[in-house]
């Protein structure tokens, strides 16, 4: 392939300017962006979709530039949500955004071909880009020489090589774009057989060019897409004509088909061997038959034995690690919140507007707020171990595992996810082309332990098991936290096996999975999400916490007690103070408290009262509203000595009995409920839009539902007999 000459652009960079970067996964893409934009950044949904959406800020040459995080993927075929995403915000078609001025085409010198391969689709595009190579250390361990400027002459763009984890990645890529500037690519020249390429001129001739806003080299290329997938999903067409589309292409497909042609396999083939002529001279591989330092530990974390026991002690660790490290900071975090709702209430005249900004809202927010710590924690784990490509490994081990009972393999990924959140989960399934194999996916995935869950566990063992060490550093408190989440492993696993038999799916197929190669991540970029994931934390449940708390506290405020000369009689023969008493008369005759007394008959066997049956239905809103509702409720009583919620679940006691109220029963019942139960809306939402109707979600709520309440009652009569009995 011949050299090209490069048209390189500085001035796109003199004025502000929006830069995405491209990538495939695993290529150090994020690592880039959060280096970038540091804590200027955010973190969406694209609409419609669970994709997230990562954009943020920075500052060239003292000029503010808009930075776009493109989803990682493998090409830009558009199958998949994350492609599609990509391509049509490439080309400007994407929610009425205007593409991008500029891109950094981010590329993994380890594992160059198949990088390029997006990168020669990307090039199609004609925009200014400048290529960055990654992984050039892991690339030097494999004995892969990259000559950066050759390649930049083949390809006709700058080419960079930088070290992502560095703490100067940023100042390198900005200094590059300043010193080399950006370069418009040339497309690559296939040449296709006869049949196609007029199969091809016809479809662009007839629809393509007047229905796309694709530049006129990139079109040949969509029209091969189109006639190998036959797909018209895409916003950028005009449905207004989508039938004469789809006739045309099945037209073509069939007279390609009579011809001997395959025009999924042309384009592959076309790119490859495009790569593999601009490769010469720019890449030499030594070859080498010594194990990786990246082979070797394979061997251990992979191995069928070693592999699922190393993988339960990472966990065991992560949890135990969690729980320890958070307690100052909650601490801290409680004790502020209290001083601040006493501040707030000593500041405000006594009335409904003090009681509404204490007892409501501040009490609400503490009750979540605090767990903040936590949340951080988890993430810091999650996104460490996904950097280090640990993550890939045990996802690796737990498809060994779950096949065993008929699960999937494309299963693995979306369970996975499911331990932060079960909405990307259940998209994520949409890579199971098998519907019967994504139903059962679907239906057990709330089981994983998401971190809305966290709060709810994590007030109840603080309130209630015992922190006594077990063995070295693991305390019964952090082996707990530990069982809850493999509990609902357990769980997920145990009723996929139950739907396998009612609804058979066949032979499992094999999955194919990506292995990155082991590398130390980049410290302050998982810092940076991991405090993105915090305030979105606080943010998203803050807004449901609000509004739920200001309902509860209307709802337990009214309608507004008077008491009875009887009842302060009764008062000074109990030994109470009036205030007190009138406090707890008060609550108990809300509104809140008269509903919550008509169902706490259903909820009595599992150990749970009134109060408790209040925050099970307003955490159907959002799971981890649960702590903010018992929160506020206990405010609203409260009016002497200002407790913690942990404090003033200890200290309940039963008038009648004079016992504590809440024991070690009731958390292990409450806590295996919310393991269990769809306690979530959103999920609900989802899995009626993924599955197309009512049917399944309701199926799920229901199940899901009853499974929880005899799982709680079996577990508070087990625990009343064999724990406290």
């Amino acid at each position: 392939m011949s050299n090209q000459t490069i048209n390189v652009q500085k001035e796109l960079l003199r004025q502000p300017s929006t830069i995405a970067l491209v990538g495939n996964p695993n290529t150090g893409k994020s690592t880039i962006f959060n280096a970038l934009t540091g804590l200027r950044q955010k973190i969406a949904n694209y609409p419609g979709i669970t994709v997230e959406r990562k954009m943020g800020t920075t500052i060239i040459n003292g000029v503010l530039h808009k930075i776009i995080d493109l989803p990682g993927a493998y090409s830009l075929n558009h199958k998949k949500a994350d492609e599609r995403i990509s391509y049509e915000t490439l080309i400007g078609s994407y929610d009425h955004e205007e593409k991008p001025d500029l891109l950094l085409m981010v590329v993994d010198a380890s594992n160059l071909e198949r990088n390029l391969f997006l990168a020669s689709q990307v090039m199609d595009l004609q925009i200014p880009m400048l290529m960055v190579l990654t992984m050039s250390d892991i690339a030097d361990e494999r004995g892969i020489r990259i000559q950066s400027q050759q390649l930049s002459n083949v390809w006709g763009v700058p080419v960079i090589s930088i070290n992502a984890r560095s703490k100067q990645c940023d100042v390198q890529i900005k200094q590059a774009l300043v010193e080399q500037g950006v370069a418009t690519p040339k497309p690559f020249q296939w040449n296709p057989s006869k049949p196609l390429r007029q199969a091809v001129e016809r479809l662009d001739k007839e629809w393509l060019s007047e229905h796309t806003q694709l530049p006129e080299r990139a079109r040949p290329i969509e029209a091969l897409r189109l006639l190998a997938e036959g797909s018209l999903e895409d916003s950028f067409y005009q449905y207004s004509e989508e039938g004469k589309a789809k006739k045309l292409i099945e037209e073509l497909q069939n007279t390609l088909e009579a011809q001997g042609e395959n025009p999924t396999a042309a384009e592959v083939v076309q790119r490859y061997r495009f790569i593999g002529d601009s490769s010469e001279g720019s890449v030499t591989k030594e070859q080498r038959d010594e194990q990786t330092w990246t082979d070797r530990l394979d061997n251990v974390l992979t191995h069928r034995v070693a592999g699922p026991v190393i993988f339960v002690l990472v966990l065991l660790v992560m949890f135990q690690s969690i729980f320890s490290w958070a307690t100052p900071f909650m601490d801290m975090i409680d004790m502020l919140f209290i001083e601040f709702g006493a501040f707030v209430g000593s500041s405000l005249p006594a009335g409904l507007l003090n009681s509404l900004l204490v007892d409501g809202i501040i009490a609400g927010l503490g009750g979540v707020v605090i767990f903040l710590p936590q949340i951080i924690f988890l993430f810091l784990f999650i996104y460490f171990l996904e950097g280090t490509g640990y993550m890939a490994r045990a996802a690796f081990v737990m498809d060994g595992f779950m096949t065993k009972v008929g699960l999937h393999g494309r299963s693995v990924v979306p369970l996975m996810s499911g331990f932060a959140c079960a909405i990307p989960g259940i998209m994520a399934t949409r890579t199971i082309e098998n519907w019967r194999d994504r139903l059962i996916t679907i239906m057990i995935l709330p089981f994983m332990a998401c971190s809305a869950r966290l709060p709810v566990y994590a007030v109840m063992i603080a309130a209630f098991v015992p922190d006594k060490r077990v063995i070295g550093f693991l305390t019964l408190q952090g082996l707990v936290f530990f069982g809850l989440y493999l509990f609902g492993i357990v769980m997920a696993v145990g009723s996929a096996a139950v739907m396998k038999r009612i609804f058979p799916t066949g032979k499992p197929t094999p999955f194919l999975m990506e292995l990155p190669p082991y590398k130390w991540p980049n410290v302050s970029s998982v810092v940076i999400q991991s405090l993105e994931r915090g305030k979105i934390f606080v943010t998203e449940a803050g807004k449901i916490i609000v509004a739920i708390s200001i309902i509860l506290w209307v709802l337990a405020s009214f309608p507004t007690y008077e008491p009875t000369a009887s009842d302060l009689a009764d008062m000074d023969a109990n030994g109470q103070t009036s205030e007190q008493m009138i406090s707890t008369l008060q609550l108990n005759q809300s509104y809140a408290g008269t509903f919550g007394q008509w169902i706490e008959p259903a909820i009595e066997p599992l150990g749970f009262d009134w109060k408790i049956g209040i925050g099970l239905l307003t955490s159907f809103a959002a799971r981890e509203v649960m702590v903010g509702t018992l929160n506020t409720i206990y405010s609203i009583e409260e009016t002497e000595e200002q407790l913690g919620l942990i404090e003033r679940l200890r200290s309940e006691t039963d008038p009648e009995t004079g016992l504590p109220k809440y024991t070690l029963a009731t958390a292990l019942s409450l806590m295996i409920f919310f393991a269990i139960a769809m306690q979530c809306m959103s999920t609900l939402a989802i899995v009626k839009r993924e599955t197309n109707s009512w049917k399944w979600p309701l199926v799920m709520f229901g199940y899901m539902t009853v499974l929880a309440y005899f799982s709680a009652w079996i577990t508070y009569e087990w625990a009343n007999t064999f724990l406290l009995g």
